[in-house]
């Protein structure tokens, strides 16, 4: 291939190709539980512009081609909530997926008043479980979701990136 991935923050005509990875990268989370209703598959194309609108959303590009997605958002409270975060199947286990969190983290810290990232993922997510364990977060709860899925809430603290002024 000879091209190296670069992340940055998504535009709006990036919509259509995050909707679309999206939606291949989680059919292995619904597998996993049995379950095609999880919000990221049932998620509408115009639901994925709004957030392109209101939330920081990174992608990783091969090329012109969007193979990973993430996004975050800064709560009143200094909570960055990390979400829908995906690398394509073909190049999953490459690090990608730590890259983009570190890079959602980074942006969201450079935005100020970030205290904690907070997180979440199935329980039998291992993998998942695995990356953000290495990458720093620690279990602070579980809960069912909406679509009946058991989660583990999983939050770090956002001192790493505490800007001197």
């Amino acid at each position: 291939m000879g091209m190296s991935v670069t992340i940055s923050a998504a535009e709006a005509e990036d919509a259509e190709q995050i909707f679309r990875l999206q939606y291949l990268c989680f059919q292995s989370e619904a597998e996993l539980y049995g379950n095609y209703r999880i919000e990221p598959l049932v998620q509408s194309l115009d639901s994925v512009r709004s957030e392109l609108e209101t939330d920081c959303v990174l992608v990783a590009r091969l090329g012109d081609e969007v193979v990973g997605a993430v996004r975050g958002t800064l709560d009143a409270d200094g909570t960055a909530l990390i979400g829908k975060l995906c690398v394509h199947p073909r190049i999953q286990g490459h690090g990608l997926g730590a890259r983009l969190l570190r890079a959602v983290e980074e942006t969201l810290a450079g935005r100020g008043g970030t205290a904690r990232f907070q997180l979440f993922t199935g329980e039998r997510s291992e993998s998942n479980l695995r990356l953000y364990r290495k990458a720093g977060y620690a279990r602070i709860g579980d809960r069912t979701g909406a679509d009946g899925v058991r989660v583990i809430v999983l939050e770090k603290e956002a001192t790493s990136y505490v800007v001197s002024a």
